[in-house]
């Protein structure tokens, strides 16, 4: 139900009104019990929202779908999308609704729910989600905000008070999901299978209008040629954002051509995970058979999905098919050289290495430590912000993790007389992550109804730098017995 105002919340129908083809209004599902398990107070405050008018009964209702400020047009969102390779032509939001947009100081923000009960995109699924999947959400989004990596934010998490039939009866609950917007590389697939090219346009003018600069901004929309610059932003984006997962260790798990988004923020905490012993090939997914996304290949799988958003553009580049094609490859080779470059000082700042170190000191070094970190299966997190100690003349914190000691006290030898900064290196090695086997232990609590190891979790992400007395075991690597790590897209 929608009521009049005055009411604390305005949210927008651009999406809905400008591209009608994408957007197919629906309602939530109603929620027999709706409970707030969790709220991002200072997040709300950031949008403009009332802490304490969300955490009342209308609040909670809105956090749910159940109650819609007039002038919202909830909608499920139409999409297609390559899935672990395979072309899907319809997708869309078989268990989420955008609410609407939310104005706010820097910009326009969607407010989503994901959760919410079934839509015409469903494909069989009951369109309803658990407590523990939107917990995880809640707990990864607000870990990678904290560490610097553009990100969907959750805002809260509220129990529907229905059950949800997985393996077994589990509590359900609805996330309430804010995001820059969530267009896809899947949006443009669809808008380009219907073969009407005005919409395609009428996507792309929308696009860069909310992302990339409307006219007089200096951004793609003032380009001379503005939807080969919205590709080339959009990949430019996507290079700095894989760097940062691999940086940090994250594992994202379903890298679909629907979870990229166009404005380069993380979508999506299904099944993902952060490295604990050091793997490239790491697979946390258990629906990547393949290892298709395992961790090295998230580059490559990136590259891949922005060879198909170039696919969807090739009417807007040019109207010769043979030069569209041309001038979308040559941008296309521009993700690599960003990627590398990206990665590269990443990895120097890790190192605590001055950025103007030439490659061909900087890139061996690197590689030879990522071997050692390999063959001694040695804790990733752990490990570098130990070398930060290192760097202070406190060797054995990283010595005593790796396995080939008289190699790695060589390799020790010539980082050390690089002269390595230790303070920078606290800057970007983070202390806490959310380590895989705690988040499992505050969802299963979650779940029973206990929320204070999530809170403690919280916590600890949520300042991930700064080393604090009392949080060692939120630095401390997986217990030898947790075992082969699984995570599950929760549908």
């Amino acid at each position: 139900m929608s009521i009049a105002p005055p009411f604390p919340v305005a949210l927008d129908d651009r999406f809905a009104r400008e591209l009608p083809e994408l957007a197919l209004a629906w309602q939530a599902e109603p929620a027999p019990d709706p409970r707030l398990l969790v709220l991002n107070e200072h997040l709300a405050a950031g949008l403009g929202l009332d802490p304490a008018w969300l955490r009342g009964p209308d609040g909670v209702r809105l956090l749910v779908g159940n109650l819609v400020p007039d002038g919202a047009t909830p909608v499920a969102q139409a999409y297609a999308g390559h899935q672990f390779g395979g072309y899907s032509p319809r997708l869309g939001d078989g268990r989420a609704l955008l609410l609407g947009e939310l104005t706010v100081d820097r910009g326009v923000r969607d407010l989503h729910l994901k959760g919410s009960g079934r839509t015409p995109f469903a494909r069989g699924g009951d369109g309803l989600a658990a407590v523990g999947p939107m917990l995880r959400e809640y707990v990864i989004s607000e870990a990678m905000h904290a560490l610097g990596i553009p990100t969907t934010r959750a805002l809260a998490v509220v129990a529907t008070g229905r059950p949800v039939r997985r393996e077994t009866v589990l509590p359900g609950a609805v996330l309430a999901r804010v995001a820059s917007s969530h267009l896809r590389v899947g949006s443009f697939q669809y808008a380009r299978a219907t073969g009407d090219v005005d919409l395609l346009r009428r996507l792309a003018d929308h696009a860069i209008a909310r992302h990339w600069g409307g006219s007089g901004d200096g951004g793609a929309a003032d380009a001379e040629q503005p939807y080969l610059a919205l590709f080339e932003a959009v990949a430019a984006a996507q290079a700095s954002l894989v760097a940062r997962w691999m940086l940090v260790g994250f594992v994202h798990g379903v890298m679909n051509t629907d979870n990229m988004t166009i404005s380069g923020e993380t979508i999506d905490y299904g099944p993902c995970a952060f490295l604990d012993a050091y793997d490239a090939d790491a697979v946390y997914s258990s629906i990547d058979e393949g290892g298709r996304y395992r961790y090295r290949n998230q580059p490559l799988a990136a590259e891949w999905n922005l060879a198909r958003f170039a696919e969807t553009l090739l009417p807007l580049i040019s109207d010769d098919p043979e030069q569209a094609v041309a001038r979308a490859v040559e941008s296309l080779k521009t993700f690599g050289p960003a990627y590398d470059a990206a990665w590269s000082s990443g990895m120097r700042a890790k190192l605590g290495l001055p950025e103007g170190l030439d490659d061909d000191v900087a890139g061996p070094l690197v590689d030879e430590l990522l071997a050692h970190l390999q063959q001694g299966h040695v804790d990733h997190t752990s490990f570098f912000r130990a070398l930060g100690r290192a760097a202070r003349g406190d060797l054995e914190p990283a010595r005593n993790l790796v396995l080939d000691l008289a190699a790695f006290d060589g390799w020790l030898d010539r980082w050390r007389a690089l002269a390595p900064d230790a303070g920078s290196m606290d800057r970007v090695n983070p202390v806490y992550i959310p380590r895989n086997h705690l988040v499992e232990e505050s969802l299963d609590a979650a779940t029973g109804g206990d929320l204070d190891p999530l809170g403690r979790l919280l916590d600890a992400v949520s300042a991930p730098y700064d080393e604090r007395p009392g949080l060692e075991r939120y630095a401390a690597p997986a217990p030898q017995d947790f075992g082969v790590y699984r995570t599950f897209c929760g549908t």
